[in-house]
């Protein structure tokens, strides 16, 4: 089963991180990154640029709006993301724990839904 575990932290703590610092995790997140995919487990990821980059996109009544940034104030922005293959919940718990940026902020480990054939939608 696939798991997308979204990585977050506070943008502004990670600025005050020296270059020294910041480089040291980036490499961390490389070595992260080679040993799930030397187990199979990675699938995708990638870091995001800076939440002061992100367009927010809505639709409502065929009208379509844009908002520079993010719509929700968190104290916590994405950061990005790391898509995984486990055999259930429990074992991609352990492989996210492995994601370094954890550290700083959050992981939020979420199943991802399969559409089914047809355009039916499985919500198991």
């Amino acid at each position: 089963m696939k798991y997308l575990c979204l990585v977050y932290y506070d943008e502004t703590q990670m600025a005050q991180l020296s270059q020294q610092e910041w480089d040291a995790l980036n490499r961390e997140c490389m070595s992260c990154v080679e040993g799930l995919q030397n187990q199979g487990h990675f699938l995708d990821g990638a870091p995001l640029h800076p939440v002061a980059s992100a367009t927010t996109i809505r639709i409502r009544n065929n009208q379509v709006s844009t908002m520079d940034g993010p719509f929700a104030e968190t104290k916590e922005q994405l950061a990005g993301y790391y898509l995984l293959e486990a055999k259930d919940l429990n074992e991609a718990i352990q492989l996210a724990e492995r994601i370094p940026p954890a550290r700083y902020g959050s992981v939020e480990v979420r199943p991802v839904r399969e559409l089914m054939a047809e355009g039916n939608v499985s919500y198991a």
